[in-house]
C-alpha cells in the first residue's frame, strides 16, 4: 500500500530527527528512555538506572564507546511515541518485540524472554488460575497496564472489553487488585513476583498456566528499541549485544534481577526477524 502525503511527511521527519550513531558519538550523550518497570529497567530513589535493560545497556554503552547516559521515565504506552517523537534515542524496557510493534520501530535482538503470571488478592479467593478464566466468567474482571502486550493476549483469548480494567503503570496494580476494582493483574511472571513482593495483600497465582493463543504457548522475548530508520544504531548495539551475551557478566546481570534458567536459555530461542514475522 503506498503511503499518503501526510504518512511520508512524518516518517521523513522521524527519519531526520533519530540521531545516529555517529551524533550521539559526537556528542558523547545518548538518551535511553525505561518505563519504570521492575526488574525490566527503572530508576531508583537515587536515580541510578537499574534492572536487566538498562544494567545490560550501561554494558553496551561502555563498549561502544558513549560516555554518558541520559535516562529518560516514562509511562509504557509512551515509549514507543517517545521515539517517534524523537524525545529519546533508544528503549531499555525490555519491550516485547511483537509483529505490530515491529511496522513502528527497530528493535535488537533479543536481550531476554520471560513467561506470564498473575497477581492475586492474598488467598486468591476466586481461585484464578489462567488468563483464559477471564473469557469463561464474565463475573471476573482483569487488569492490565496500557501499552502492555497482555491486551492482545486477552483479546485473542475472547476476554469481553467489559471484563478489562485499564491502569496506568504497575504501581497502580497492588491497590487496583488488593480494593477489588479488579480481581487480577494480568502481566510477566517476573512484574508479579515482583509486586507480590511489596505488600501481604496481595500474592502470585499459583499454580498458574501460561495462555496458549491461536495453539502456541505464550512466552515474550525482550530487546532493546530504536526509531524507525536508525539502523547504524541498532546495528551497533546488536554487534555489542551478540558479544556481551558470550560473556559470564551478561548471565550473572540478568539472573540477578530474578530471570531464571529458562529465560536465559530461552533467550536465544527465536531471532527478531522471526518475532517480527510471526503470525
Amino acid at each position: 500500500m503506498a503511503l499518503s502525503g501526510v504518512a511520508m511527511s512524518a516518517l521523513a521527519l522521524t527519519l531526520a530527527n533519530a540521531a545516529t550513531l555517529e551524533q550521539i558519538k559526537k556528542s558523547g550523550t545518548i538518551r535511553i528512555a525505561v518505563a519504570n518497570e521492575i526488574p525490566y529497567g527503572y530508576v531508583d530513589p537515587k536515580g541510578e538506572a537499574l534492572g536487566a535493560g538498562p544494567t545490560v545497556a550501561k554494558k553496551l554503552m561502555e563498549n561502544l564507546g558513549i560516555e554518558k547516559i541520559e535516562w529518560v521515565t516514562t509511562s509504557f504506552s509512551s515509549l514507543i511515541p517517545g521515539l517517534q517523537a524523537d524525545r529519546f534515542d533508544m528503549v531499555a524496557a525490555e519491550m516485547a518485540i511483537l509483529p505490530d510493534r515491529c511496522k513502528t520501530v527497530l528493535f535488537s535482538e533479543p536481550n531476554t524472554s520471560y513467561g506470564e503470571g498473575l497477581l492475586v488478592a492474598a488467598g486468591n479467593p476466586k481461585d484464578i488460575k489462567t488468563y483464559e478464566d477471564f473469557a469463561k466468567n464474565s463475573a471476573l474482571k482483569v487488569a492490565i497496564m496500557a501499552g502492555a502486550d497482555q491486551l492482545e493476549m486477552m483479546q485473542a483469548l475472547g476476554v469481553a472489553e467489559g471484563n478489562l480494567v485499564t491502569i496506568a503503570s504497575n504501581a497502580d496494580a497492588i491497590s487496583t487488585v488488593s480494593t477489588g476494582r479488579a480481581d487480577a493483574y494480568a502481566a510477566t511472571s517476573l512484574t508479579v513476583s515482583g509486586l507480590a513482593s511489596q505488600n501481604d495483600g496481595v500474592e502470585v497465582a499459583s499454580d498458574f498456566a501460561d495462555p496458549v493463543v491461536n495453539g502456541k504457548e505464550v512466552r515474550s522475548w525482550g530487546g532493546f528499541t530504536f526509531a524507525s530508520g536508525n539502523e547504524s544504531l541498532r546495528d551497533a548495539v546488536n554487534d555489542a549485544l551478540s558479544e556481551f551475551k558470550k560473556m559470564p557478566e551478561w548471565k550473572e546481570i540478568v539472573t540477578g534481577y530474578g530471570f531464571t534458567e529458562a529465560d536465559v536459555s530461552g533467550s536465544t530461542a527465536h531471532t527478531t526477524a522471526d518475532l517480527c514475522s510471526a503470525d
